[in-house]
């Protein structure tokens, strides 16, 4: 009994401080908000640059972050390379990046912020409806929504941050 209350004991820790020891680790990290209750997140669809509608279903088993941005916002330019950044970084085998503009701007100046901050890995999509922006509570931009593989929504990013920041990356590669 005695070895068996040991190992449930074991396997506790083994769960359990990892997220603890991660939910510290980024409490430097201002603009996180981690739910305790992830959201499931319904079918939703924006545009692609082809004016296509593009579905979330699409990406299914995949690590997302929807980033809402326009190209007047000036956190959003400083915050867009580290994004680019974090999409290229090779210890991320199943992340998705869906930079997604909601400034109702056209697709030139879209093009036109890309080449400015020398972004060539992202594609352009937009929501000229604002649709999403009302779905996911956006209080202001940038902010960033993380949908797990399972198609939950389990955490936003109110504002910009630096997505190379190892502490994020380190906490955010556990997703993957």
């Amino acid at each position: 009994m005695k070895l068996l209350t040991l190992k449930f004991f074991i396997l506790l820790l083994v769960f359990f401080i990892p997220n603890v020891v991660n939910s510290k680790e980024l409490n430097d990290l201002k603009n996180l908000v981690i739910y305790e209750d992830q959201k499931k997140i319904s079918e939703i669809s924006f545009k692609n640059g082809e004016d296509k509608n593009v579905s979330l279903s699409e990406y299914e088993n995949k690590l997302l972050i929807l980033n809402f941005w326009a190209t007047w916002c000036e956190p959003c330019k400083e915050e867009m390379p580290s994004l680019q950044n974090l999409q290229n970084n090779l210890n991320f085998k199943n992340l998705k990046i869906l930079p997604i503009n909601i400034g109702q701007e056209d697709k030139d100046s879209i093009k036109k912020f890309f080449l400015d901050v020398q972004i060539n890995t992202f594609e352009i999509f937009y929501d000229t409806d604002v649709k999403l922006a009302k779905k996911f509570s956006l209080r202001g931009i940038p902010t960033s929504v993380l949908i797990n593989k399972d198609g939950y929504e389990f955490a936003k990013i109110i504002g910009s941050i630096d997505f190379e920041d190892p502490k994020f990356v380190n906490w955010l590669i556990n997703y993957d």
